[in-house]
């Protein structure tokens, strides 16, 4: 870390750094956490290059702790370039007592509701723009603000060819015959995959990196599937609670994860292009 950036947050927080030391994780730009000699450690986010949008990712945190009872980190200092967090404590292993938690956290955030879908304004996922203009159908907010964008996104990028482009866009016109609208817009975390959760004592400590928007709750259920997040104690707990619809994962549990699948293409092309590809095949595009 520049020396600069020792100085703001000395200036910031009123206290000299003792030591700094790299974390894991950051899309969007280096993670540290910073020691004191007698007040609590803290988490500091610093931007890289031209890419200043963390405050983006601080207001989200805001959000959270402000309108819903979701652990998250504290922010204690949000700016484009910066972003000062508490640290929280956590690395233990996903026990069964961790996934009931889990289920019941987010239970609990998925009945925050709204009067449409998106937000009041663009946010992140994986560094990646993620538009939240507002819309009275989820279907048509799906269709055009999440599959169509991030398809031409990573089509943009070079990571999608004009074909499948297209194959992704007809497939999206056709939504309205495998996806229904939710009761009410409800408020998602958008990317809790294992890196983004905090655990400890068999409990969750925190939700990080949030890319939060008002949605239908099962995209938010299938990225769990996605990456193995949570297991079948998870979703046996969830349902218990709020229920799920019949043939979620039979057949939309994969049409929502092409989202994270299409963000994942436009990040690292690959397998996960074709992935995304076979679940569309399957539906004849």
């Amino acid at each position: 870390m520049l020396d600069a950036r020792q100085q703001q947050i000395e200036s910031v927080l009123g206290h000299t750094p003792e030591n700094i030391r790299s974390l894991s994780g950051g899309c969007v730009g280096e993670v540290y956490q910073v020691r004191f000699k007698t007040n609590p450690a803290v988490v500091a986010k610093v931007a890289s290059g031209g890419n200043k949008t963390l405050q983006i990712e601080g207001d989200m945190l805001t959000y959270l702790r402000e309108k819903t009872a979701l652990p998250v980190p504290e922010v204690l200092f949000n700016s484009p370039a910066l972003l000062l967090m508490s640290f929280v404590e956590g690395n233990s292993p996903c026990s069964r007592k961790a996934e009931e938690h889990g289920a019941e956290l987010l239970a609990e955030l998925h009945q925050v509701k709204a009067e449409q879908f998106g937000f009041d304004y663009d946010t992140l996922i994986g560094g990646l723009h993620q538009p939240n203009p507002k819309y009275d159908s989820w279907i048509s907010f799906f269709a055009e603000q999440r599959l169509c964008f991030m398809a031409r996104t990573a089509y943009d990028a070079g990571q999608l060819p004009k074909n499948s482009l297209a194959r992704f866009e007809r497939f999206a016109e056709k939504l309205d015959t495998l996806i229904a609208e939710p009761k009410h817009p409800s408020l998602i975390h958008g990317d809790i995959w294992g890196g983004n959760v905090l655990i400890h004592a068999d409990k969750i400590a925190a939700f990080i990196d949030p890319a939060i928007y008002f949605a239908h709750p099962e995209i938010e259920l299938a990225f769990i599937t996605l990456f193995g997040t949570f297991g079948e104690r998870f979703f046996d707990c969830y349902s218990e609670i709020c229920g799920l619809e019949p043939k979620f994962f039979e057949v939309r549990r994969d049409i929502y994860n092409l989202y994270p699948l299409l963000v994942h293409t436009r990040l690292f092309g690959g397998h996960y292009r074709r992935a995304a590809e076979r679940i569309i095949e399957r539906h004849g595009f």
